[in-house]
C-alpha cells in the first residue's frame, strides 16, 4: 500500500471537510469546557456573595440610622419654625405686616398652582328643587373648569329678601354634602334668611374619582364610606405629578362657589362667609379666604395653630416649643408643599384673613391663654384696630376621648354651632340662635345633583380623563421649546427643569468615607464603607473590587434599587458575579432611607415613610432629589479612589418588584389586602437623573423602571409610593425626554412598566420613547440605545460598554 501525501489530502474535499469538522469539534469542546468552568466560577462567586454580610453600621448605630431621615426632617422643621418666629418678631407695624402678608401669599399662590382668574358666572344648571318648611333646596351643577363640574346643594329661604348673607361650607374629609350636620346647617341658616351653599369637594360624593359607592361594588367587604377619604391620596399624587395641587383645585372650586353665591339675586356681597369644617375642611377654607378678598369673613376649624392632637394644656414655653409648621401626611391639603421652606405656615395663612372677621375654631378643648398663634392673631387684628372682628370657639375633651365628654363631630356639630350663632349675629346680622336649630334630614338621594340625563348631556370628565390631556399639553409645550436645542444645550435645560421640581440636587464637594471592614471573597476584595453625604446623613455602601492587572484600575458599576443593597445583592448575585469575573467593580450603596437607613414604617397611606416624604415636600425638596444628591456623593467618592477607573463608571437602576399580570383587576378599593403589586421605579429614576447631571457616567442600564409619569395619570389607582412621586415631573418633558438627553452615551431600557406596573412590550416602549430614539439617531448613536422587553441584567452589554465596544 502506498502512503497518501499531504498534498493529496489537501486536494480531497471530503478529507478537508473532515479535518475542519474535527478542528471545530475540538474547539467547541474546549469552549464548552471553558464555559462550564466560567459557569461554575460564576455560581461559586454568586453563592459567596449571597452569603455576604452587607451590614456596614455597627449594631450600636443601627437604631440611630433608622431615625436618620426623620431626625433630619425634624431638625429642618424646627429651623423653619425658628425662621418664621424671627420674621414675626421683626414685625412692629401694620405696614410691615402688610408687606410680610403679600410676600407669603404670593409664595402660597405659586406653591398651590392656583388657577388664574375665576368666572363671574360659572355655567350652571339646576337639576332639581326640594321644598321644605321655611326653606327650599336647589340641586346645582356648575362648571369650575372645562369639563369639570361641581355638584352642590343651595339652601335658600322660602321667602328670599333683597339682602341675604351667603354662607359657603367646605365639608370635612369624612363625608360629602348630604351628611346630616351639613343639612342641619343649610336648613337652619336658610330659615334664618341666608343662602347656604354646600358643594362636594373634588374626589368626594358625586365627584368621587373611584367606582366604590356601595358594598355591592366589590366582591369582598370593604369600608365603603371611607373610600373618598382614602382616594385623596391618589388624587393628590396625580395632581402633583401633573404640576397641579389638590389644594389649588379645592381653592379654585371654592372661589367658583363664591361666584355662584354672588350671582344669586339678593345676596349681600359684604356678607359672604366661608366656613371650613373639622378634619380637612378648615385648611382649604382658610387658604381660600386668605386669597379671595370677596370672602367677607371666615370660620376656620382645627387649622392655624393648636390642633386636636396637640396637648391641652399647652406647655408654658409654647411660644418657643410649638410646632408651627406641622408635619407631613398623605393628605396634601393639610401639609402644603414648600410651606415650611417659603414660610407660609398655617398661622400666616389664617392671619392673612385680617382685617376681615375670623372665627378661630376648635373641635375640642383649647388652651386659649397659652396658644401662641392666638396671641399672634390678636396682635394682627390689632394692627387694623379690628380686634372686635376676631373671635374663637372651642369644644370639650380631646380627639382620643369619647362623646359626650369629648365633642367629636363630622363637620361642625351642634355644640360648636351653639357658640357660632352669637358671633354670626354680631358680625353679620344672622338671626339664628340655638333654639332655632332645625333638623329635617333628607335621604342622600334627594340631594343628588348630577342626574343621569344631565350626565349624558354634560359628559362630566374624571381626573383620569382630564389630567392626561393637561399633562400631554405641557409635555408637548416643553418639547416644542427644546426642539432645536443641541444635545449639550438640551442637557443644561433639562438640568434646570429637573432641579426646579426635585429641589436641591448638588453633591458635596468632597465627601469623606470611613472604611468599616475589608475581606476577600473568591478573589474579590469586599470593602464596607460609610460615606458622609451631608451632616447627619451617613451612607453605608459595599464596594466589590476584582483583582486587576498591575497598573490598571477596574471600571465600576453603581447599582441602586428601592429595596436596598442587601436585597439587590441577593436577587442579582449571578449578574454581579458576572461583572466581577469580567473585571468590573460593583458599588452597592444604601442611599438615605434605604436598606440599613430605612425608617420604621411603611409606604402605605398612613405609613411613616409617606409622612416623611410629604414633610420633605413641605421643606421644598423631594425624596428623589435627596437621594440623587446621595448618588452624586457616591460618584464623587468613587472618582477619588485609586482602585477604580473614574472614566468608566456605569449606573444600574433596578427594580425587584414583580410586575402585575396583564389580566390584573385594578378596580380595587383602598385599605383591602389584595391590592395589585406596587412598582418600584426609584432605581431607574436615579440612574437616568444621575447620568443627566454627571457627564462622566459612561453607560446606564435601567431594569423594570417606570416608562413615564404620564402613565400614572390614566387610572384612578396610583401604584407608586409617595417617596418616588415628583411634583411637576411631566412639566419637564417626562422620562422619555430625560433618556433622549443622554445620547450618545449607551443606554439600555429593559422590562419597563407602566403606571399600573404592567410590563410593556418593546413596541410600546419604542412608541413612548420616540423622541429619545430620534435623539440617538441624530447623534449617530442608534446602536447605543437598546430597548428590551425582558427584565434581565444583560451583563455582556455592560461589559462591552465599559470596555468601549
Amino acid at each position: 500500500m502506498h502512503p497518501i501525501s499531504r498534498d493529496a489530502v489537501r486536494s480531497c474535499p471530503l478529507t478537508a471537510l473532515a479535518g475542519f469538522l474535527c478542528v471545530m469539534v475540538v474547539m467547541m469542546a474546549k469552549g464548552a469546557a471553558a464555559a462550564g468552568d466560567e459557569g461554575r466560577r460564576n455560581r461559586t462567586l454568586a453563592d459567596s456573595l449571597r452569603a455576604l454580610d452587607t451590614q456596614v453600621l455597627p449594631p450600636a448605630r443601627r437604631e440611630s440610622a433608622a431615625n436618620m431621615v426623620p431626625d433630619d426632617l425634624d431638625r429642618r422643621l424646627r429651623a423653619a419654625d425658628q425662621r418664621s418666629t424671627a420674621e414675626w418678631r421683626a414685625i412692629e407695624t401694620r405696614e410691615q405686616w402688610a408687606q410680610f402678608r403679600a410676600a407669603k401669599l404670593a409664595r402660597l399662590r405659586q406653591a398651590i398652582r392656583l388657577r388664574r382668574g375665576v368666572p363671574d358666572r360659572p355655567r350652571l344648571r339646576v337639576s332639581g328643587t326640594v321644598e321644605g318648611d321655611g326653606y327650599r333646596i336647589k340641586n346645582l351643577v356648575f362648571e369650575s373648569r372645562p369639563r369639570l363640574w361641581v355638584t352642590a346643594n343651595l339652601y335658600v329661604p322660602a321667602e328670599p329678601t333683597d339682602s341675604m348673607p351667603g354662607l359657603l361650607i367646605c365639608h370635612s374629609h369624612h363625608t360629602p354634602k348630604e351628611h346630616g350636620e351639613l343639612q342641619d346647617m343649610g336648613m337652619t341658616w336658610a330659615r334664618a334668611g341666608c343662602l347656604v351653599l354646600v358643594p362636594d369637594m373634588l374626589g368626594h360624593g358625586e365627584r368621587r374619582q373611584h367606582p366604590f359607592v356601595t358594598a355591592a361594588d366589590y366582591r369582598e367587604p370593604y369600608r365603603v364610606g371611607r373610600q373618598d377619604y382614602y382616594f385623596r391620596y391618589d388624587v393628590g399624587m396625580q395632581l402633583h405629578l401633573a404640576g397641579e395641587t389638590l389644594m389649588g383645585w379645592f381653592v379654585h372650586d371654592l372661589r367658583c362657589c363664591v361666584s355662584v353665591l354672588l350671582a344669586r339675586p339678593g345676596v349681600d356681597p359684604k356678607r359672604i362667609i366661608l366656613l371650613g369644617a373639622v378634619a380637612g375642611g378648615g385648611d382649604p377654607a382658610a387658604v381660600a379666604a386668605a386669597l379671595d378678598e370677596r370672602v367677607a369673613g371666615a370660620v376656620v376649624f382645627n387649622f392655624g395653630g393648636a390642633e386636636p392632637e396637640s396637648p391641652c394644656p399647652l406647655p408654658e414655653d409654647a411660644e418657643v416649643s410649638s410646632n408651627y409648621a406641622g408635619s407631613g401626611s398623605f393628605e396634601s391639603t393639610r401639609n402644603l408643599a414648600r410651606s415650611a421652606r417659603d414660610g407660609f405656615l398655617p398661622w400666616t395663612i389664617v392671619g392673612a384673613v385680617a382685617p376681615r372677621p375670623l372665627v378661630y375654631a376648635h373641635e375640642f378643648a383649647w388652651d386659649r391663654p397659652r396658644d401662641p398663634v392666638w396671641k399672634r392673631l390678636q396682635r394682627i387684628w390689632g394692627f387694623y384696630e379690628a380686634s372686635d372682628r376676631l373671635a374663637a370657639t372651642r369644644g370639650r375633651g380631646s380627639v382620643k376621648g369619647r362623646p359626650p365628654e369629648s365633642t367629636h363631630c363630622t363637620h361642625i356639630g351642634r355644640v360648636h354651632r351653639r357658640l357660632l350663632h352669637p358671633i354670626l349675629a354680631r358680625g353679620f346680622r344672622i338671626s339664628a340662635t340655638e333654639s332655632d336649630e332645625y333638623t329635617g334630614r333628607l335621604e342622600p338621594e334627594t340631594l343628588r345633583c348630577m342626574t343621569p340625563d344631565l350626565a349624558e348631556e354634560l359628559k362630566p370628565a374624571r381626573l383620569c380623563d382630564l389630567l392626561p390631556c393637561i399633562a400631554g399639553r405641557r409635555v408637548a409645550a416643553a418639547r416644542g421649546r427644546r426642539a432645536r436645542l443641541s444635545q449639550s444645550a438640551l442637557r443644561e435645560e433639562l438640568r434646570r427643569a429637573w432641579s426646579a421640581v426635585l429641589g436641591s440636587v448638588g453633591p458635596p464637594a468632597s465627601p469623606s468615607a470611613v472604611e468599616r471592614g475589608r475581606e476577600q471573597r473568591e478573589g474579590v476584595t469586599v470593602l464596607r464603607l460609610l460615606l458622609d453625604s451631608e451632616p447627619g446623613i451617613p451612607l453605608p455602601l459595599v464596594l466589590l473590587v476584582p483583582e486587576a492587572k498591575r497598573g490598571r484600575r477596574a471600571p465600576v458599576v453603581v447599582a441602586v434599587a428601592h429595596a436596598g443593597k442587601d436585597e439587590l445583592l441577593r436577587h442579582r448575585a449571578e449578574a454581579i458575579a458576572g461583572l466581577l469575573l469580567g473585571g468590573v467593580a460593583v458599588c452597592l450603596p444604601d442611599l438615605r432611607g434605604l436598606g440599613e437607613t430605612e425608617p420604621r414604617g411603611s409606604r402605605e397611606l398612613w405609613g411613616a415613610i409617606t409622612a416623611q416624604s410629604s414633610t420633605e415636600l413641605m421643606l421644598g425638596g423631594t425624596c428623589v432629589g435627596a437621594r440623587l444628591r446621595d448618588l452624586r456623593a457616591v460618584l464623587a467618592h468613587l472618582r477619588g479612589r485609586d482602585d477604580v477607573d473614574p472614566t468608566r463608571i456605569a449606573l444600574w437602576g433596578d427594580s425587584l418588584a414583580a410586575a402585575n399580570p396583564a389580566e390584573t383587576d385594578f378596580r380595587i378599593p383602598r385599605h383591602v389586602d389584595d391590592r395589585p403589586k406596587r412598582l418600584e421605579p426609584l432605581g431607574g429614576l436615579l440612574a437616568l437623573l444621575g447620568a443627566l447631571y454627571e457627564d462622566g457616567v459612561a453607560a446606564v442600564c435601567v431594569l423594570g423602571g417606570l416608562s413615564d409619569f404620564q402613565s400614572v395619570l390614566r387610572h384612578q389607582a396610583v401604584l407608586i409610593s409617595h417617596d418616588v412621586a415628583i411634583p411637576g415631573a411631566v412639566e419637564t418633558g417626562d422620562l422619555p425626554d430625560l433618556a433622549g438627553a443622554l445620547a450618545p452615551r449607551p443606554l439600555r431600557l429593559a422590562g419597563l412598566v407602566d403606571g399600573l406596573n404592567r410590563t410593556l412590550s418593546r413596541s410600546d416602549v419604542a412608541r413612548a420613547y420616540g423622541r429619545a430614539i430620534q435623539r440617538y439617531r441624530d447623534a449617530e448613536a442608534s446602536d447605543k440605545l437598546v430597548i428590551d422587553a425582558a427584565r434581565s441584567p444583560s451583563i455582556q452589554w455592560l461589559l462591552r460598554r465599559l470596555r468601549g465596544n
